[in-house]
């Protein structure tokens, strides 16, 4: 089957790559002889609104370039955008009935013509934000968009929100010994959980009751980026998430184990931000949920993927990872934003330590897979996954299951099915560990 497939794809891709070429080219001679005369007759014709805890993205989507202006503005907190050559309609009149009350950034959106050809865009903000506003080529199913992201000038700490969790839910503990934070290094804790975290006093022994182990899920895909679609609708950023969800459960239902998701809703994650979210908790295990697609309905089975540093496993795999990689294409990044902890998260890798333990990692998620689904491939492929690049940190990502097949999209929208994958992802991960256990860190003080 995995032979067939190979074959099959390699023929798929190298037509796929003369169509695209073609299809390009043709684009291009097309977007010349439009003009920018196109440009100015275009109106808004989609806006959508993401909020979440970490930021909210607002996105204006048209067939044409959008030209714009912003300013920031203070007491009280506003951001002004006025869009120019584009008149007002009744896409941007629904932008205010879009703004929900449990935003955590935006209090409120009014829209209105400001002069002819121009709509202003007003944003009450909700305290102190870093906004970022940037325009997106189309991609995909997606024509030009404009993007305002709003984030908190003094973001959460995603390690201070686990200390105080460990505070208010104590795990459980051995002989009253206090329980553990994941890889806190003492050079490296924020300055705000200074008093919360203690270093392990040298030569004391810790027994495998006291140690917390931290797993980051990561949810594939979300907010602007869909993922696959399968043939019956189903949206793979859904799936991933619902699966993640259950997988949390089962894992915090061991002791001294707890669970960082990457996204706990649906809304757009930039890659390099998940590998950073990662290693700011500290994070033993990092495993991505992902629901594969093919263009042929009849591809099927689960697999399993690790790093590489030296090329493909195989064209499928590659494939994937450029596909999954182009997730910040499809989810929209600020290119022109210069991120100084980008350079820091995504190494240049020399990580062999790291990439056998998640293939050891992968090999035992993989075994417990193939108690509940078909298996793909029947060994852990590797690629050049952005999402796997933490350089200290094991990670595999799981393709559940191909959403591209009916049968298998069917069972991906089943609650009973989606229950079987994570149990066993949990099993696979419980099985790594009891084989691999986390070296000793460091010691989480008690509250008090």
């Amino acid at each position: 089957m995995s032979e067939e497939f190979d074959h099959e794809f390699t023929r798929w891709a190298k037509a796929e790559a003369r169509r695209r070429f073609l299809t390009g080219a043709g684009a291009a001679l097309l977007l010349s002889a439009s003009g920018l005369s196109h440009a100015n007759r275009a109106g808004i014709a989609s806006v959508r609104l993401w909020p979440s805890r970490d930021y909210t993205r607002l996105t204006l989507e048209s067939g044409a370039p959008i030209k714009f202006t912003c300013i920031a503005l203070k007491n009280p907190e506003r951001l002004v955008v006025d869009l120019e050559g584009i008149e007002f309609n009744a896409v941007l009149q629904t932008l205010a009935s879009k703004v929900v009350e449990t935003d955590p950034h935006i209090k409120l959106i009014r829209a209105a013509r400001n002069k002819p050809g121009v709509v202003r865009l007003v944003i009450e903000l909700k305290h102190e934000s870093h906004p970022q506003v940037f325009t997106l080529a189309p991609v995909g199913e997606y024509g030009h968009r404009l993007v305002v992201d709003v984030y908190p000038s003094d973001p959460p700490d995603p390690l201070l929100a686990l200390v105080e969790k460990n505070r208010d839910e104590p795990m459980a503990e051995s002989k009253g010994a206090p329980s553990q934070s994941s890889q806190i290094k003492p050079a490296e804790k924020p300055a705000d959980t200074a008093r919360a975290i203690e270093p392990e006093k040298p030569g004391k022994a810790q027994t495998e009751a006291e140690r917390i182990i931290t797993v980051v899920l990561d949810p594939g895909h979300g907010g602007e980026d869909p993922g696959a679609v399968g043939r019956g609708g189903s949206y793979e950023k859904n799936v991933t998430l619902e699966v993640a969800r259950r997988l949390k459960e089962k894992i915090e239902a061991n002791p001294n184990m707890r669970v960082v998701l990457t996204r706990d809703a649906d809304y757009f994650v930039p890659l390099h931000y998940r590998v950073l979210k990662a290693r700011r908790v500290q994070a033993d295990l990092f495993v991505s949920i992902h629901a594969d697609a093919f263009i042929k309905p009849t591809a099927r089975g689960s697999s399993v993927f690790a790093l590489s540093e030296s090329g493909a496993s195989s064209a499928a795999a590659r494939w994937l990872a450029q596909r999954e990689n182009a997730a910040d294409t499809v989810g929209g990044i600020n290119v022109d934003t210069k991120d100084p902890m980008l350079a820091k998260t995504l190494l240049d890798l020399s990580q062999t330590a790291t990439i056998n333990d998640s293939l050891k990692l992968g090999k035992a998620v993989l075994r417990e897979l193939g108690q509940v689904n078909t298996l793909h491939k029947p060994g852990v492929e590797q690629a050049g996954f952005a999402v796997l690049k933490a350089p200290d940190i094991p990670s595999i990502l799981v393709e559940t299951a191909f959403i591209s097949n009916p049968e298998e999209e069917r069972r991906l929208n089943d609650d009973a099915y989606q229950d079987k994958i994570a149990e066993a992802i949990q099993r696979g991960v419980k099985g790594y560990l009891a084989k691999n256990p986390p070296l000793s860190k460091t010691r989480v003080a008690k509250a008090g």
